[in-house]
């Protein structure tokens, strides 16, 4: 039943691109709907043709905000006298009555429109984990009856959750079960102080992402986009997750315009049906702020013009840019950073191919964007790397490897991309500072490996693999796999990362344990030099990562986990050296 309904939820969040309740009682229909918990005072701003507004109970407000054009829905401030809390539950035999009583209050409250939005102010212990307890079990019970009633009756009810919800167990039928009937909105209050000192691109980011991960939560669990919902705060008083204190005013403004931004761009990124607000009343000393008026006309502002002149409201002064700290890429362009250096839809889409995972294919880009920054790779050094490929393991037969290429969903393009990579980190890592091995180092590999090979030769120029010398004890693993097949006595090039190495074999090939550990220290302190070095790559590309992440802008703030990817696990065959 479980799986109908989610197939059911998942329909019809394709079928529909705004709330179920939009045209309703005036509402706009559209992809999403914005509604405020507003204030008499704020009317002349906030009530506009285009707007909701919440009504709660007494006097001409109802009225005038719809004679001024606005829409209206039921906030119900006090779900709690309704159905009780997860401690002391209401009497599960009063909640039909209760809805009634809320039904044709909230029709009398909305013009007498049969078919109210009724907002539900809000479930209590969202995050507990089942099994529940019998109070909070029957408190879970009073709530979805209370919803499922409303619903019954011809309202649209939302229910407002505050925290992160728990999505397990008895505790996901619970939640489908409430979407079946309502709309459900996530309360997500970031306070404006850290918004506005992370500064534009990343505060910005910081709002989506918040946003993002509320509605991510349930559409998770297969909740259509369209039935959900968030709400953000421009709560006044400390601890209301609003201004929190910013001065000056100016900052706050830009702070509003930056979540009016991100609400609007998380909308239309994931299908959600609504954003509310809430923290626009004044209803004592604490809530009491001059710059609410100025603050709401900013918030209709940025998600649409004609709500409100913001410019000329708060002058000059006002930045009004709508794009600074905003996902603005040209088409085709997947992730771009500052400084230059972009990654195309086009290039993760044909590396998702080769990788068979989205993540990877991320990562292995923005890890290319962020070392291309460090060193520089010719495309002669790429086509000469191409070759010794095609000689070392196709025997020359360049139809070979434009097969085995095509076997692997790898274009020419991304081989070659791959191969740069190669010889980027190759160079890299030769640059990085490593301490040497201590003894008990030296010792520890000398009696872990003692098979391992090993081979005399003269090598020129001096490479890494020798620990810099000219003549000493190549290891496997470490030296190019060509020197244990060489014939000895006889000259021969080898190609590697570092470059083509004129080498001479002196002797056959044997275990390393077959020398004494003071013959064997060179050959095991160079590879242990060189692993050091490998790892000391990895944590230095990973924090250039994460610094470079903090400058960049993806679309839907997609960014993957950083880290050292390794193209030629999936193209082994372009390994060199």
């Amino acid at each position: 039943m479980l799986a109908a309904i989610a197939a059911a939820f998942l329909f019809a969040g394709r079928a529909s691109a705004n709330p179920i309740w939009g045209g309703q009682c005036g509402i706009p229909a559209a992809p999403t709907v914005w509604g405020e918990y507003g204030w008499p005072s704020l009317l002349p701003i906030l009530a506009h043709p285009g707007t909701l507004l919440a009504v709660t109970s007494g006097a001409d407000y109802p009225g005038q905000a719809r004679a001024a054009g606005a829409a209206t829905y039921y906030f119900d401030l006090h779900m709690a006298n309704r159905v009780g809390t997860p401690t002391n539950p209401a009497d599960p035999s009063t909640i039909a009555a209760q809805a009634q009583k809320e039904y044709t209050y909230s029709v009398g409250q909305n013009g007498g429109c049969a078919t109210p939005l009724v907002v539900e102010n809000e479930l209590s212990g969202a995050g507990l984990a089942t099994p529940w307890t019998a109070n909070n079990a029957q408190y879970r019970a009073n709530v979805l009856a209370l919803l499922q009633k409303l619903h019954a009756l011809g309202a649209n009810p939302v229910l407002l959750v505050n925290s992160v919800p728990y999505l397990s167990g008895d505790a996901l039928d619970w939640w489908l079960a409430v979407a079946g009937v309502a709309d459900i909105v996530r309360e997500v209050y970031v306070p404006a102080p850290t918004v506005w000192k992370a500064g534009p691109l990343l505060g910005n980011r910081l709002l989506r992402q918040r946003y993002r991960k509320a509605l991510a939560d349930f559409t998770s669990i297969g909740i259509p986009p369209n039935r959900l919902g968030i709400m953000v705060s421009f709560s006044t008083q400390t601890g209301g997750g609003g201004r929190e204190g910013l001065q000056p005013a100016a900052s706050w403004f830009q702070v509003v315009k930056w979540e009016a931004l991100a609400a609007k761009q998380v909308a239309a990124d994931t299908g959600a049906g609504s954003v509310f607000s809430w923290g626009w009343q004044m209803w004592n000393a604490a809530e009491t702020d001059p710059d609410k008026p100025k603050a709401a006309c900013v918030w209709l502002w940025a998600r649409s013009q004609p709500l409100c002149d913001a410019p000329a409201t708060l002058g000059p002064q006002f930045d009004r840019s709508l794009t600074e700290g905003q996902i603005v890429l040209p088409s085709g362009t997947f992730c771009s950073g500052a400084g230059g250096g972009s990654i195309t839809v086009r290039e993760l889409r044909a590396l998702q191919v080769l990788t068979g995972d989205r993540d990877a294919a991320m990562t292995a880009l923005v890890e290319r964007l962020t070392e291309s920054r460090w060193t520089t790779v010719t495309n002669a050094q790429v086509l000469a790397a191409e070759r010794t490929v095609i000689a070392d393991s196709f025997r020359g037969s360049r139809a070979a490897y434009l097969a085995a290429l095509a076997q692997a969903h790898a274009s020419l393009a991304i081989a070659r991309a791959a191969l740069a990579d190669e010889l980027r980190r190759a160079a890299l890592e030769a640059k990085l500072p490593v301490a040497a091995p201590s003894g008990d180092d030296v010792e520890t590999f000398y009696a872990t490996y003692p098979q391992l090979l090993v081979r005399r030769v003269q090598a020129s120029p001096a490479p890494s693999w020798l620990g810099g010398a000219k003549t000493g004890l190549a290891l496997a693993e470490l030296a190019p796999a060509q020197i244990f097949t060489l014939p000895g006595g006889k000259k021969a090039v080898v190609d590697t990362l570092g470059g083509a190495v004129t080498v001479k074999p002196v002797g056959d090939a044997f275990p390393l344990g077959a020398l004494a550990l003071s013959s064997a220290r060179p050959a095991i302190t160079a590879a242990l030099r060189s692993f050091a070095r490998s790892q000391a790559f990895e944590a230095w590309t990973i924090g250039k990562q994460n610094a470079l992440e903090t400058r960049m802008t993806c679309l839907r703030d997609e960014f993957p986990e950083p880290a050292a990817v390794d193209l030629t696990d999936y193209l082994p065959f372009l390994r060199i050296g």
